[in-house]
């Protein structure tokens, strides 16, 4: 009878854990919650905005992976709003202001072999003449321009890109070349190696299997160029203000994001 006692004793002492028993949870802070997760589908542009600070950009630094759509969403956002849109004309400027190829700036980025070329007025200091587009013989001495050259030729134009404001600047590792600061929005476009490859392959003569190699080549370029030019031994998105992956969104949904954010 006692022991009976004892368990009725227990079991009315006994009380189940409500869900207001339990311990809450803090509110993510920027200190201890790098990511917030905002679901595609109920996205829209208010939502958006409660997410981010209201700070208004005047520079946007779009990175991007081959594939990716990168460039279709930074000339989407340069056009909401009303930004110069920055790709092949800063590897032009760059190469203008050094007296060089455009191409080989390009190819240089890529992890290709920029080659011999003739760069006498520059090394000499005579360089002006060049960099404002004159043509003419450089002289008989070639030397090979090293990667601290190109480096050092292709921040200073976006430096000066990102000094101007309002632009939206594609790739060439600006968001690494500009440093931090609350004036520049800096993004990552990204997508899966498989619809990156289908993408490409759309868009030219390679089939599937050539698309994902071309795919992984630039990947591996692109890795070995911020390693080789800002030490960055692995790319971490921590780094972006934000990232977007166009297997979930559009590229009209990007480039809308994009636009709002930098709108603050």
């Amino acid at each position: 009878m006692k022991r009976r006692g004892r368990e009725a004793s227990s079991a009315r002492s006994y009380k189940p854990r409500t869900r207001a028993d339990r311990p809450t949870r803090e509110p993510a802070t920027a200190r201890n919650d790098h990511f917030r997760f905002c679901s595609p589908r109920s996205l829209d542009a208010e939502s958006f905005r409660s997410y981010l600070r209201p700070v208004t950009r005047s520079v946007v630094c779009i990175s991007h992976a081959a594939g990716a759509g990168g460039e279709q969403v930074g000339r989407l956002v340069a056009e909401h709003l009303g930004f110069l849109y920055v790709n092949e004309e800063i590897v032009a400027r760059a190469a203008a202001k050094g007296g060089l190829d455009a191409a080989d700036v390009a190819d240089e980025e890529r992890r290709k072999s920029l080659g011999t070329r003739v760069l006498n007025a520059i090394a000499q200091g005579g360089g002006e003449a060049w960099a404002l587009g004159a043509s003419g013989p450089l002289g008989s001495r070639e030397e090979q321009l090293d990667s601290d050259d190109i480096q050092s030729l292709i921040r200073e134009t976006i430096e000066q890109t990102a000094a101007r404001g309002k632009a939206v600047i594609v790739a060439h590792a600006a968001s690494y070349a500009i440093g931090r600061g609350d004036a520049a929005l800096r993004v990552l476009v990204t997508a899966s190696p498989e619809t990156r490859a289908t993408r490409v392959a759309g868009a030219g003569e390679l089939d599937q299997a050539e698309a994902a190699r071309a795919v992984k080549e630039s990947d591996a370029g692109r890795a070995d160029y911020l390693k080789r030019f800002y030490g960055i031994g692995e790319e971490s998105p921590t780094h972006y203000d934000l990232v977007l992956n166009t297997d979930a969104v559009s590229i009209e949904q990007a480039a809308e994001l994009i636009s709002q954010a930098a709108s603050g």
